[in-house]
């Protein structure tokens, strides 16, 4: 079972992991810039998400082994490797197991700690689509407004809503195991584990996913890490201030 990716440009291996109820095609935009700077940007879909395989076991052990594999696939050597939330968590824990694939580690907006479950209103606006009676991504977009009230979070979850045949519409991701095992998102990188090599985590300012208690944690698993601060943007830095994020990522990989 292999994952699904589009691959963009030539060069030096840039691995991008987009975060949960995410896709590659997420990044599209900054991939082909990072491309210009004489990458080969790779969007991975990781398990139950865009047009990977969908699969009951979803965990982060799992998660890092479909990377490895795809290394391994696609001959992948001295890795930048970027992670978003999930994502992230996928990335620390690859990178933490395989440090002699990565090179250079990037982590955006999320750190190695636990995280309780704070899905749970988005799973539940998912699941109430019926496609038996929504035939347009508007007619969805109004359903899962009951649920969701931040437009750019419908956005970003409609991007999962495709035409399984010209009259039916479906979700690429796999919601029922993503649903019964939500738990496993938030759970830390492993404490006894160390990436040693050049890392850049990135938080938004106006996100609380890396706290100043974070910190600390960071250093000891990461003890080359620095950390940087993307202004205007919050969890969804990356899409908010894309100009600084860009930045920030091509300063340090450069």
């Amino acid at each position: 079972m292999h994952l699904h990716s589009n691959i963009i440009g030539e060069g030096k291996p840039f691995i991008i992991l987009h975060g949960f109820l995410g896709m590659g095609d997420n990044w599209k935009t900054l991939a082909k810039q990072f491309s210009g700077l004489g990458f080969q940007v790779h969007l991975v879909d990781q398990r139950n998400h865009g047009r990977s395989f969908h699969d009951s076991e979803f965990n982060y052990d799992v998660l890092a082994a479909d990377l490895k594999a795809y290394c391994s696939q696609h001959n992948l050597e001295n890795i930048v490797l970027l992670g978003h939330s999930m994502g992230g968590k996928t990335a620390m824990l690859f990178a933490a197991l395989y440090p002699k694939i990565v090179s250079k580690l990037i982590v955006a907006d999320i750190s190695p700690r636990f995280y309780p479950v704070h899905h749970d209103a988005i799973l539940e606006g998912l699941t109430s689509l019926n496609f038996e009676e929504i035939f347009s991504r508007k007619e969805a977009e109004t359903q899962l407004s009951k649920y969701v009230h931040e437009v750019g979070t419908r956005q970003f979850l409609l991007k999962n809503v495709y035409r399984i045949s010209p009259d039916v519409l479906g979700l690429r991701i796999n919601l029922e195991v993503l649903k019964a095992q939500v738990s496993e998102v938030g759970e830390a990188l492993p404490s006894t584990l160390v990436f040693k090599k050049d890392t850049l985590f990135l938080r938004g300012d106006k996100s609380e996913y890396i706290s100043a208690a974070d910190e600390a944690l960071i250093k000891i698993q990461f003890p080359s890490a620095t950390l940087k601060t993307i202004s205007n943007a919050g969890h969804w830095l990356h899409a908010e201030n894309p100009v600084e994020f860009f930045d920030r990522v091509c300063t340090f990989i450069t």
